[in-house]
């Protein structure tokens, strides 16, 4: 597996960085062309077509013809000229030949130079003098006519009329460089693979060395994390371990109180007091005074603390700052912003519901003077609670129900150990995520003896075993002996007590390290609340929007299940009580109910009657159109009627009510 690079695009540069000479290197390809039979077509000479002689295309363009017997050896005398040392050939020649065919792809020898193309590599088995390098780049439209084996000791389907000629280097280069992280993915139901690929990237890490002097818009960041004991190959290639992802956690499966079910889990609370997946996020607020004033005033305004106002001293430095390392509660003020000209002092106040602490305070100081800009890093900790999100590196995801402390977890009779999560036994059977299983054997393995354990997939392809000798051996025997060795369970199962009742749990329960990451959706960052608050001017129906503390939209298909259900009253309560509620004034005569119009009544001397409150003179209601008080009614109606009746208005159609009495309606 030495010298094995990865697929990538070619480029305008060579390995030292200078600009590459593409007429230089299309003249050596001539050259060399044309030393192996090539009839250059600069003399526009009448040339024979297929099948006798093949065209030649260098970057789409015919540069020669070839006799078609000589094609194939002038193909391999190219090949190795592109593993040789020497740069008569670039390495990243595409050399496309396309045989005669009936009815195929016209045939020639098509060859490639051009930057930004893609290339990947794979092994030549017929390298020069049979040592030395024998990586070659390849190109997409080359490889279809070409015949490469899959190192899993199998032909592939070829004959012996078609021997491979090439080599993949290892099978892992299907898989990306996230799904190269999963171990032993090739023991996963395909499915789990993928989910787990999008859900590497949604992980809770350690996401920047330079943390400190970072500022992010919104930055997640794990604050215990370890590295993982069954690791791939692909895992310590790229450092990973420099921004680690997850947690290695004792996990039981187990059925344990019901708290479990449907992909819940219980977390260990007094792990998690350890310090178990604890993480923050990270917030960034951007003050740009530059931006908020206009050019005329823009050298007015500056950091700076109201000199009379010494309310603020506690939240706000002199320099009209918060302090760092300051707590914050929602809407404090952490930021003061000076007015020179107006001598006005303005405040910048904390939006949410949650106290937040002032991690880092960074100026920018273009304009030494009055600095114009400052970033002020706010810091959130977001400790595991219930409803947070967690999974495994198998596509296993679930959220935790329960925070159970560690009297209450089982515990095992030999070791004492208890673990940190409780995963359901229902999780496996229709996932068929075997990779999981496996992991939590291995990492116990590997605790035991001190030892990463490595889980790069397909193992068994590339193990060379002796001609004639099958190795029989699985990988759960390996494990399984290791276990065995250090006198615990082949299968890796253990005794278990009860954390309840203390008595011995009456089946071995399947018990082990497994590599848990936490993820981003967190409770704290999702939920939803409202009994009253800020409703829409327009219609006076709640607003939406988790931020503007807006209500969940009970839609139409959630009317036709209440409706369906025949809950009449909650109806009526969600999408006329709890939403639009309006009493209105009606004229039962013209059965308008945008002509009223109230009658303010005249301030008259009222007599005070001792200790009690002025009576209220009766509401006067006319009806302009009517020009008369009688027969005002009030009708209570959603306000989004009336403005349906103005906007039909506008469009000069009359909205009439006909008005009964409950009992005659």
């Amino acid at each position: 597996e030495q010298g094995r690079s990865n697929a990538g695009i070619t480029s305008y540069f060579d390995n030292e960085g200078n600009v590459r000479d593409f007429d230089k290197i299309q003249k050596s390809i001539l050259s060399v062309l044309i030393g192996v039979g090539m009839v250059p077509s600069l003399p526009k000479l009448v040339q024979a077509g297929p099948p006798q002689v093949l065209s030649v295309i260098l970057d789409g363009r015919v540069v020669g013809s070839m006799a078609s017997g000589i094609v194939e050896k002038a193909v391999t005398h190219l090949r190795k000229l592109k593993l040789s040392a020497s740069s008569v050939i670039p390495d990243d020649l595409e050399v496309g030949y396309v045989p005669l065919s009936m009815g195929g792809q016209y045939p020639g020898l098509y060859m490639f130079t051009s930057p930004s193309r893609f290339i990947r590599p794979v092994k030549n088995l017929t390298p020069p003098d049979g040592k030395g390098n024998d990586i070659e780049l390849i190109g997409p439209f080359e490889q279809v006519y070409m015949e490469i084996s899959c190192p899993d000791g199998r032909d592939g389907g070829r004959k012996s009329k078609f021997p491979a000629t090439h080599e993949e280097i290892h099978p892992t280069g299907i898989l990306s460089v996230v799904a190269n992280l999963t171990p032993w993915s090739d023991h996963n139901q395909s499915p789990r693979n993928m989910y787990q690929c999008q859900m590497a990237k949604q992980t809770m890490g350690f996401s920047a060395q330079a943390l400190h002097c970072r500022a992010d818009q919104k930055l997640y960041h794990l604050q215990t994390p370890q590295t993982p004991i069954v690791r791939t190959n692909t895992y310590e290639k790229y450092s990973v371990d420099e921004f680690p992802l997850g947690t290695n956690a004792i996990v039981a499966v187990l059925a344990y109180t019901g708290y479990d079910m449907e992909d819940a889990m219980i977390l260990n609370k007094s792990s998690v007091d350890r310090g178990l997946c604890h993480g923050y996020i990270y917030q960034t607020e951007t003050i740009d005074l530059a931006e908020q004033s206009s050019k005329s005033d823009q050298a007015l305004r500056t950091f700076q603390r109201g000199k009379l106002d010494t309310s603020l001293k506690s939240l706000i430095d002199s320099d009209g700052l918060p302090y760092v390392g300051q707590m914050i509660k929602p809407y404090e003020p952490y930021c003061s912003i000076h007015n020179t000209q107006t001598n006005k002092v303005t405040t910048s106040t904390l939006k949410g519901t949650e106290p937040v602490t002032v991690d880092y305070v960074a100026l920018d100081v273009k304009n030494k003077e009055h600095p114009q800009k400052v970033n002020i890093r706010f810091r959130r900790p977001r400790n595991p609670v219930i409803g947070d999100k967690f999974s495994s590196r198998h596509g296993q995801k679930g959220v935790c129900s329960q925070l159970w402390s560690d009297i209450d977890m089982p515990f095992s009779g030999t070791t004492g150990m208890r673990p940190d999560l409780i995963i359901n036994p229902h999780a496996f059977p229709s996932r068929m995520t075997i990779a999981m299983l496996l992991e939590s054997i291995a990492a116990k393995g590997g605790c035991l003896n001190g030892k990463f354990v490595d889980a790069t997939p397909f193992p068994s392809s590339v193990k060379k075993t002796n001609i004639g000798e099958e190795s029989d051996s699985s990988l759960v025997d390996e494990l399984g002996s290791m276990l065995t060795a250090r006198g615990f369970n082949y299968y890796g199962v253990e005794v278990l007590y009860s954390g309840v009742y203390g008595t011995e749990l009456k089946c071995e329960i399947f018990i082990g390290p497994v590599y848990y990451q936490r993820l981003r959706h967190m409770v704290s960052d999702k939920y939803q609340v409202r009994s009253t608050g800020v409703v829409d001017p327009l219609t006076r129906q709640p607003v939406k929007g988790r931020k503007q503390g807006g209500g969940i939209r009970f839609g139409e298909m959630e009317r036709d299940s209440l409706l369906a259900h025949g809950a009449a009253y909650a109806l009526h309560d969600r999408l006329h009580t709890s939403s639009d509620h309006h009493i209105a004034d009606v004229c039962s005569l013209c059965g308008s109910i945008l002509t009223t119009s109230l009658i303010q009544p005249q301030k008259r001397a009222v007599r005070e009657i001792g200790g009690l409150p002025p009576g209220r003179a009766p509401k006067k209601v006319t009806c302009v159109a009517c020009r008369t008080s009688k027969g005002m009614e009030t009708v209570a109606m959603p306000y989004v009627f009336r403005y349906l009746a103005a906007e039909l208005a506008a469009m000069n159609i009359k909205v009439n009510l006909q008005l009964s009495d409950g009992a005659g309606a």
